[in-house]
């Protein structure tokens, strides 16, 4: 297998970014893997510090306003190029989103399940607060055993592995253009194709919910408000507020 693809999508959230890019650069694998992250319309300051932040680390930065004039979020785009790249080096993608801060081993950790595993689709690590607890959106892992799991619950991509052979087999420019996010859809459609999908629980990495996208954390704070605002169809308006 050629070189591992790993990708970050990034709006805005700069200081959580850095802590990604710090710790994927970090990592220590024994396969080499080429490091893309995808700028989705950050304002100028953040995209001059993402800018920054490449120069030091040496990874590709694309910024998705030279390729498209469809606003934030782009996620969809994003996986379209990843899914291209790495069928092209016929390999490995790993997602790791820009609110997650990983561990040393977890690139290879995840490559080597996906290598030994039977029939895999994706395999994702587990999310933790900086205190170790399993936190959003893995709160179901609470229930599962210390180990590799198969599983049927989504696999969300803040730091997933999408194995070659799902590539091959998914069409990501069929995927819905009206949604914004895809890991649930992902995660049913690899199950329907005969794929399995498993978490490692002994493969922690550390999630800050909604860092990136601080309107949600109204479900938490002010969950009436938050659930009002979204089907009034006004949550997307209150995205573009926040993230102006």
């Amino acid at each position: 297998m050629n070189k591992l693809h790993v990708i970050t999508p990034v709006k805005d959230s700069i200081k959580t970014t850095e802590r990604t890019v710090d710790s994927v650069m970090a990592s220590v694998t024994a396969i080499p893997f080429a490091y893309t992250v995808y700028n989705d319309f950050s304002n100028d300051e953040n995209t001059q510090k993402l800018t920054e932040l490449s120069k030091k680390h040496n990874f590709q930065l694309i910024h998705l306003k030279d390729i498209t004039s469809h606003p934030s979020p782009n996620y969809l785009l994003v996986l379209q190029k990843a899914q291209e790249k790495a069928l092209s080096d016929k390999t490995h993608l790993i997602i790791i989103e820009s609110d997650v801060i990983i561990e040393k081993n977890t690139i290879q950790q995840l490559y080597d399940c996906a290598d030994m595993l039977e029939n895999a689709g994706l395999v994702s690590a587990v999310t933790t607060d900086e205190n170790g607890n399993i936190n959003f959106p893995n709160l179901h892992a609470r229930k599962y055993k210390k180990g590799i799991v198969s599983t049927r619950k989504r696999i969300s991509f803040c730091c997933a592995l999408l194995t070659c052979k799902l590539l091959s087999t998914l069409d990501f420019n069929a995927l819905n253009p009206a949604k914004d996010w895809y890991d649930v859809i992902i995660s049913h459609k690899a199950l329907r194709t005969g794929f399995k999908n498993y978490m490692n629980t002994l493969c922690p990495v550390i999630h800050l919910p909604h860092s990136s996208r601080p309107w949600k954390l109204l479900k938490y704070s002010n969950p009436l408000k938050y659930y009002w605002l979204k089907y009034t169809k006004q949550l997307k308006k209150q995205t573009n507020k926040f993230e102006q």
